[in-house]
């Protein structure tokens, strides 16, 4: 199925995504974007059907053909504050507030937001599969995201943060059984299955 470029009939129309919202460890990313008419890319889809490769060439061409974009993570600490979905709508909300160009209308993947000022949005579930802007912040959101991610596994390696970017695999798990937990686990969620006392 072939991406649509509007779901409304406003030129300036945004689109924003999350990504690492499962995460046990690591930001929440958002990015925010406006691609003009004239972009089209037949690889372009969900990030997460699109390969490591596929995401890494797209985001340069994403960047230098949108009208404006935008990344905003929210860390650990916040997110154990306001929860992840509060955590997930601010990392939206601060993307679009950093474009360079006011939105006249805003679509946003899944089906939670909050109106952002006075801007009309519609939430659409799975949209990262049906409009291309929501996909190009798709790819941006995770791949912005993962470098975080590869940053900071320099500092703890032992969770192998550089292949699993945080997400609940048995490797993350085991590793937090063995060496506690890290500044930049979210505290607030489930890290083990049995949530043994953790060594905070």
């Amino acid at each position: 199925m072939s991406l649509q470029y509007n779901y409304s009939s406003f030129v300036r129309e945004c689109g924003t995504d999350e990504a690492g919202r499962g995460c046990l460890a690591g930001p929440v990313t958002a990015a925010a974007i406006i691609l003009p008419k004239s972009f089209n890319s037949i690889i372009l889809n969900d990030s997460k059907q699109l390969s490591h490769s596929k995401r890494e060439y797209l985001k340069p061409i994403i960047e230098s053909e949108s009208i404006c974009f935008a990344v905003s993570h929210i860390f650990p600490e916040q997110i154990d504050k306001i929860n992840i979905l509060n955590a997930s709508i601010l990392a939206m909300h601060k993307s679009i507030e950093k474009l360079k160009t006011i939105p006249e209308f805003i679509i946003v993947d899944g089906n939670k937001f909050k109106p952002y000022k006075k801007i009309p949005y519609e939430t659409i579930i799975k949209g990262d599969g049906k409009y291309m802007s929501i996909a190009a912040a798709s790819v941006l959101a995770k791949t912005y995201r993962d470098e975080y991610m590869e940053k900071i596994h320099l500092e703890y390696p032992m969770y192998n943060w550089k292949q699993n970017k945080g997400y609940p695999t048995k490797e993350h798990r085991d590793a937090i059984r063995e060496y506690g937990i890290t500044p930049y686990h979210r505290k607030t969620f489930r890290l083990l299955p049995e949530q043994l006392k953790l060594n905070l």
